[in-house]
């Protein structure tokens, strides 16, 4: 019987990419402790993400990218967040990203080009800065404090963004800010220079290797054309789905360490190990149905979002359900593990109490669950008979 992890890779070119990544995904475990002990940001493990080439998974082919579906992204995210949850969001919220600008082609085609040029190429990265302290979540709406002011050919952009994951290795990214004389938001593409500071702040009780800082901008110059439109199609935040799979493969790595604990743990007093105790066996079934029920909906959804192009903006009840099942499910296998091994569980020099810490930053990531409530609630709403 094949393992769980391989269970929706479709073909051989697939089987060829998650083995590469698994490879990966085996040498990030190994600093995945140290990383999280000191809150350090893995510059080594995306050193080698882009040596593989991973970096440019959803850049479009025309660019020398490798194109990849919704489909994949997932499989892989799950199998780099085996290895390590952090560096698997971190660079979950790039690839994520390039296929969100795939999709839309919201930027202005010159600027997209170059990115996808500066990936390829250079190992560039990208993610979008919009969180603040005042205005919290983008997602709850809230105005940015950032401001944007009008200059000769450009902007002084002046301001200070909070969870700014990548944040000690990107040399561009985008920032939303408040634009007083138009009373709107909008977003800008920063080049990082001496206006720009980093501000460590990440410290965290999960996912401390994400490098997710304040960043604060002291009236940094965009020029007119670093001002991005925000127009394009809507694809239904398909590319979201890069955060479930990324707590899914923590559950996974969960359920594995607590199986093989299981198996091999033999207490002097019985006759064989823990697993064939029945109540045993009735904790590894609940891990299972917990976790193939999430890859269930997770997979789904991403292959609807991949084949249903045109009903991409409809998809949002389906792409935030599998969020919110994945990650409420991940958080209870990684309970269930724990309880399975015992008070060895609380043990740093054992993974899980880091895949416990890891796997409940899930809730905190986009969409959250009222906001995914609220949407299917809308939905049953506006059902028409």
């Amino acid at each position: 019987m094949g393992r769980i992890i391989d269970q929706y890779i479709r073909n051989a070119e697939e089987r060829a990419r998650a083995e590469k990544i698994e490879a990966l995904a085996a040498r990030f475990a190994e600093r995945a402790a140290e990383h999280d002990r000191e809150g350090s940001f893995p510059h080594e493990n995306f050193a080698e993400l882009r040596e593989a080439g991973y970096l440019k998974l959803t850049v479009p082919s025309e660019f020398g990218g490798d194109e990849a579906s919704l489909h994949e992204l997932v499989a892989l995210q799950e199998r780099l967040a085996y290895g390590d949850g952090s560096t698997a969001l971190a660079v979950g919220w790039h690839i994520g990203q390039v296929l969100h600008l795939r999709t839309t082609r919201k930027w202005p085609d010159r600027l997209f080009s170059e990115l996808c040029q500066a990936i390829v190429a250079d190992g560039a990265m990208i993610n979008t800065f919009a969180s603040e302290a005042a205005s919290g979540s983008p997602s709850r709406g809230g105005k940015p404090e950032t401001t944007a002011i009008r200059q000769d050919g450009g902007w002084l952009i002046t301001g200070r963004k909070t969870f700014s994951t990548l944040s000690p290795i990107l040399d561009r990214f985008v920032v939303t800010a408040y634009i007083p004389e138009e009373e709107t938001t909008a977003d800008f593409l920063i080049y990082k220079n001496e206006r720009v500071t980093i501000i460590e702040t990440w410290d965290t009780i999960g996912m401390r290797g994400t490098g997710s800082h304040d960043v604060v901008l002291n009236g940094v110059f965009a020029s007119d054309d670093s001002r991005l439109s925000g127009k394009g199609a809507d694809d239904g935040g398909g590319w979201l789905l890069h955060i479930p799979a990324c707590y899914v493969g923590i559950a996974m790595a969960a359920r594995d360490f607590a199986i093989n604990f299981a198996k091999t743990y033999r207490p002097n007093h019985l006759q064989g190990p823990i697993a064939e105790l029945p109540m045993v066996q009735q904790s590894i079934g609940q891990m299972e149905a917990e976790l193939r029920t999430a890859r269930s909906l997770l997979y789904a959804a991403a292959d609807r979002w991949d084949q249903e192009v045109d009903n991409r903006p409809f998809l949002k009840p389906e792409l935030g359900l599998a969020k919110y099942v994945a990650v409420n499910n991940a958080i209870k296998v990684v309970d269930i593990a724990m309880r399975i091994v015992g008070g060895a569980s609380l043990s740093k020099t054992l993974p899980l109490e880091r895949y416990y810490r890891d796997v409940r930053a899930g809730l905190h990531n986009p969409p959250m669950d009222n906001t995914v409530l609220h949407t299917l609630a809308a939905d049953a709403l506006n059902e028409t008979k």
